[in-house]
This record gives C-alpha cells, sequence and structure tokens, in this order.
C-alpha cells in the first residue's frame, strides 16, 4: 500500500513515516500543499494523510484541488483545531475522514484501514440527484441553471443526502456525518435544518426532492416531471 503523508511539521512527518514503514506502507512525505498537489496528481496513492495547518496553501485547498483533479484517493485529514465548523469544511473539501490531534498512531492506523477496506469507487466530479448539483471541489449547488445560496451547515446536510440519493437516512445518520460524534445538543436541529433546506431547494421551484420519511428519516429524490415522447 502507498500512502502519501503531507505534514508540515519535520519531526511529526518523520514519526509517521517510520509508523506507516513499519506497518508495511510504502510512505512518500511532503511539508509542502503545492507540491502535494503534484504529487496526488502523478501518483495513485492508497491514501493521503493531510495535514490542515501547512502555510500558504492549506489542506483545505490541497483537498480541494486533488478533488477537483479527479484524483480519489481517501484521504485521512489531520487537525490540530477541535471546532467542528473546520471538520465539516474538510468534509466539504472531499475529505473522507478526519483525526484530531494529538492522536496515538494506533488510532491513525486502524482509520487508514477503515478508508482502504471502504475501497476508492469511482466518484464523479458534480453530484447530481434530477436537476439539482453539487460541485465539492468548488461548493457550488445548483437546481438547474439557477445558483444556490447555502450555509456550511445546509450544505453538508445536502451533500450527505446527495450521496445517497433514493435512500432514507435517519437523524441520527445525519448527526453523525454532519455535526460531531461528542455532539451533545438537541438532535431535533437536523429537523431544523431539513426545514432550511426545503425552503432554499424545493420550494421556490414548487418541487419536493426532500421528503421525511416518517419515522424513518429523510431521503432526497429526483422529483423531476418525467417527460414523455409524442
Amino acid at each position: 500500500m502507498h500512502v502519501l503523508v503531507v505534514e508540515d511539521s519535520v519531526k511529526l512527518a518523520e514519526l509517521l513515516r517510520r509508523g506507516l514503514q513499519e506497518e508495511h506502507f510504502a510512505v512518500d512525505v511532503t511539508h509542502s500543499g503545492e507540491e502535494a498537489v503534484w504529487l496526488a496528481g502523478e501518483t495513485d496513492y492508497d491514501v493521503i494523510v493531510l495535514d490542515i495547518g501547512l502555510g500558504a496553501m492549506d489542506g483545505f485547498d490541497v483537498c480541494r484541488q486533488v478533488r477537483a483533479a479527479e484524483r480519489w484517493s481517501p484521504i485521512l485529514m489531520l487537525t490540530a483545531r477541535d471546532a467542528v465548523e473546520d471538520r465539516v469544511r474538510g468534509l466539504d473539501c472531499g475529505a473522507d475522514d478526519y483525526l484530531v490531534k494529538p492522536f496515538a498512531l494506533s488510532e491513525l492506523f486502524a482509520r487508514l484501514r477503515a478508508l482502504l477496506r471502504r475501497g476508492r469507487p469511482s466518484r464523479p466530479a458534480v453530484v447530481a440527484v434530477g436537476d439539482l448539483t453539487l460541485d465539492p471541489a468548488t461548493g457550488e449547488v445548483r437546481r438547474g441553471d439557477r445558483p444556490l445560496a447555502l450555509s456550511g451547515k445546509e450544505y453538508a446536510v445536502l451533500e450527505y443526502l446527495m450521496r445517497h440519493p433514493g435512500e432514507v437516512r435517519s437523524r441520527s445518520d445525519v448527526l453523525q456525518h454532519v455535526w460531531d460524534f461528542a455532539f451533545d445538543g438537541d438532535p431535533h436541529i437536523v429537523t431544523v435544518y431539513i426545514g432550511y433546506l426545503r425552503e432554499k431547494i424545493d420550494r421556490p421551484f414548487g418541487r419536493a426532492s426532500l421528503e421525511t420519511v416518517r419515522a424513518r428519516g429523510y431521503r432526497l429524490r429526483d422529483d423531476r416531471v418525467p417527460t414523455t415522447a409524442d
């Protein structure tokens, strides 16, 4: 297995290199965001370990550019920031998982193994459900040709549902993927954000793509009226 480590701390990068090599990974290391984008474009890595705090081009920018280039290696983000907004931003940019510093190497290895087991299905550059589209690289959401302005949380909820079109996702599913494992607020916040989304993606267009499935959760479907040939 071939891993790219992108970490500006020379000491931590070397620690990760040694630890991963002991786990039988082939390891490339860079301390530069610009070089990371180039390496990810040149090499088909099995997984990328990406620090957020890199300097001029941070981990968010690296992740966004890697995904815009349609490189789909799983990305595990490392961050010293424990704010939920930063984690959501990383996932919105196209990361697959995150790990907050300081961390145990054993947890890092376990998360990498989980990402590798999950595999690497080809992902489209733009996610679409009917005429509703979301571009993870630019953060742009459209209904047809009309751009939609969403908050960070609204975007994260919508992207999660759009990646599971036609599937019912429970409130706890949405909380786990959009908020945080340690979230201890009112779980009905999901219902609030579903309402916000309906006001932006459905009601102005006379649509009903975002459904509430009683006692089960929420589902996003293609609700375009089918056209029939004359």
